[in-house]
């Protein structure tokens, strides 16, 4: 991954915890939530700062967690979620069939 984002971009990676580390290794590119520094006997003072910094990165990351769900969600493209060739065909897919589904306009039941 740190190969990758050396030639590419510059854009900004939303990580979970198991990533932490790799943000010094690409310059800041891949953010994680804050290390844990103290792991027993935290002072107040760190404890409030810390709940902050891991809050403000979980209501940024919620969006990346809400976009891998979709994508699990589509059950008949799950399958092909992880195949990295047919990645960009398989979002783009999920994107148009999300558009759809937000923008159709629901059938009331009706009696035949």
């Amino acid at each position: 991954m740190v190969k990758l984002l050396a030639g590419g971009p510059a854009v900004e990676i939303l990580a979970d915890v198991g990533y932490q580390g790799l943000g010094a290794q690409t310059g800041g590119r891949v953010v994680t939530p804050p290390h844990r520094k103290f792991k027993k006997n935290a002072p107040d003072w760190y404890e409030e700062i810390y709940e902050r910094q891991r809050k403000a990165h979980s209501s940024r990351r919620i969006r990346v967690e809400h976009g891998i769900a979709h994508v699990m969600n589509w059950r008949a493209l799950a399958r092909h979620h992880s195949r990295r060739e047919h990645m960009t065909d398989t979002i783009q897919a999920i994107a148009g069939l999300l558009s759809h589904q937000q923008t159709a306009t629901p059938v009331a039941n009706q009696r035949m």
